[in-house]
């Protein structure tokens, strides 16, 4: 155990009314934590935190920690916050490797939950964890979702990810990989087959495109298609990447790991969406940030944009008038993305926004009987935590709804 987490621990002044606790989504008990951390009882605190949180062991890693916990502790006034961060990564780390899985009685109805990533598990282990029979399916090889397959490996590291799988096995969750739901198999199925309640975790996987002339050309990609498989793109040595949100610095950040030797950030104002040390990162690891650029349409040299003026604080004014080619071997897209939409159209009942992301109520329940949904896509990329949240809710209303209706 490293010597300065046992100092951080120490430094929390146990606060009354804890703002660090009320800024996490899922009020994470930090003070007690600490409290048992520094009682050396880790196996306590891995259990307390893994049933507030089942993906406490994620969080602690890929959180905005600036924006929630870190970010509120009364310490920032006069000195440095708490790094609770660091004590809840090592305990969640070594909770998982030792925690004891008791499998209850089990219920005579199950549950299907479609999607792996983490509103998917923390569903799964929810309805577990009151014995029902859970199946998870996944359209993808490998279980977690964007945590898999959109959080580049030196952020995340993918072993975490295999070690969780063996738990969830141990629970008596099932996984289905390789099997999506609006193709072969519909949800109508799942009910047909015996589900007495179905779970919607399947993100936002679809890039936003932008509808510009040359978006199809060969050196034009996507972030969220180039970040499931790097491996799989020849870029070149200078990559522009227009937009400047996580996924963004993701995308440069994993260029340079494959070697591109200059990555360019575009963007058409000064704000960047990116968490500040997202951004800190990626501008150590070499990338330009550039602003006051509208992407107009790519080329096979590059991206051309419309140069705009901007005022001291950095908002658009207005155009310049010109235009500008910027030369990159590829450009990559890096701006949101939404929901894929072969559930709604394969499933009766099933009702989304204008935006596609699925419509539900204040239990997560969605606008077909028996149907949860939670997370991304719901409400759009958002954090790890702000999916546990929600989902925390459907697992209660699904286990509500099934010891309601009959077998």
């Amino acid at each position: 155990m490293a010597l300065h987490m046992i100092n951080e621990a120490n430094r929390c002044l146990n606060c009354k009314n804890p703002k660090c606790m009320e800024a996490c989504p899922v009020h994470t008990r930090i003070p007690e934590l600490i409290r048992m951390f520094k009682e050396q009882k880790l196996m306590e605190a891995g259990a307390v935190l893994f049933e507030n949180n089942p993906m406490s062991v994620f969080c602690a890693i890929v959180c905005d920690h600036a924006a929630q916990c870190t970010g509120h502790c009364v310490l920032n006034h006069k000195g440095h916050p708490i790094r609770f961060y660091e004590i809840e990564q090592y305990v969640s780390d070594t909770y998982l490797d030792r925690m004891i899985v008791r499998r209850p009685e089990p219920k005579d109805k199950m549950a299907a939950v479609i999607g792996s990533g983490p509103a998917g598990m923390t569903v799964a282990i929810k309805l577990a964890e009151k014995g029902y029979p859970v199946t998870i399916f996944d359209e993808k090889e490998k279980i977690g979702g964007m945590l898999q397959y959109g959080i580049p490996d030196f952020r995340l590291p993918k072993t975490i990810l295999d070690r969780y799988k063996k738990r969830l096995l141990e629970m008596g969750i099932r996984i289905r990989p390789n099997t999506g739901l609006g193709g072969a198999l519909h949800i109508d199925d799942l009910f047909r087959d015996g589900y007495a309640s179905v779970f919607i975790g399947t993100g936002t996987w679809r890039p936003k495109t932008l509808g510009l002339q040359g978006e199809s050309l060969a050196n034009v990609h996507f972030g969220i298609s180039y970040l499931a498989n790097p491996s799989a793109y020849d870029l070149g040595e200078s990559v522009a990447v227009i937009g400047m949100g996580n996924v963004a610095m993701d995308v440069a950040r994993t260029a340079f790991r494959h070697g591109a030797r200059r990555v360019m950030l575009f963007a058409r104002s000064s704000r960047i969406a990116a968490s500040q040390v997202e951004r800190e990162y990626t501008k150590l690891d070499g990338a330009e940030f550039i602003f006051g650029r509208g992407i107009r349409r790519f080329t096979e040299e590059g991206p051309v944009f419309e140069v705009y003026k901007m005022d001291e604080n950095g908002a658009v004014t207005g155009s310049e008038g010109r235009e500008e080619l910027v030369r990159a071997d590829s450009t990559i897209i890096a701006i949101s993305q939404g929901p894929k939409n072969k559930l709604i159209l394969t499933t009766a009942g099933l009702e989304g926004n204008e935006k596609g992301l699925l419509i539900t109520d204040e239990k997560q329940m969605t606008t077909r009987e028996g149907v949860f949904a939670a997370g991304d896509v719901v409400h759009g990329s958002m954090t790890v935590v702000h999916a546990v949240a929600d989902a925390k809710v459907a697992a209660e209303s699904m286990i509500e709804y099934m010891e309601r209706e009959k077998p």
